[in-house]
């Protein structure tokens, strides 16, 4: 599942919507961007995009890393998703998020995330999150 660079995740409508790619996922690790968008925006007086961009962008990395730790996607549910937000995002430029699960077991799967702009080290927002998982359908390649 490392082919990955830049395809659309237009199987998930609300992630279609906001133009959201997946850039890589491999080993229980993906990353996604949004590119910024006028129509993201939040607030029209800062520029900044919404909170809401965040929470989805974070939130289908999350479920991408699962699949990817599985190398199989069964029905993935968010069971709880915490986000701190740390700081704005910089008006014009695009949001990455890299999520990571790092524990499944038989029906729960945990992965945390941190978006960012530049440099994963300067996050925007961090993630902790549980999933239901499900027996998979399909192994992937």
């Amino acid at each position: 599942m490392t082919d990955t660079a830049g395809t659309a995740l237009a199987h998930v409508p609300h992630a279609a919507a906001i133009g959201m790619t997946l850039i890589s996922a491999e080993a229980g690790v993906a990353v996604c961007a949004v590119p910024y968008d006028a129509k993201l925006v939040g607030n029209p007086d800062t520029g900044v995009i919404h909170g809401g961009v965040v929470t989805t962008l974070l939130d289908n990395a999350c479920g991408v890393a699962i699949g990817s730790k599985l190398r199989a996607m069964g029905i993935i549910a968010t069971l709880d998703l915490r986000i701190d937000y740390l700081r704005p995002g910089e008006p014009g430029k695009a949001l990455y998020a890299r999520a990571e699960c790092f524990k499944v077991t038989r029906s729960v799967a945990f992965v945390r995330g941190i978006a960012y702009e530049d440099d994963v080290d300067d996050p925007v927002a961090t993630c902790a999150a549980a999933f239901m998982i499900t027996k998979p359908k399909a192994l992937m390649p």
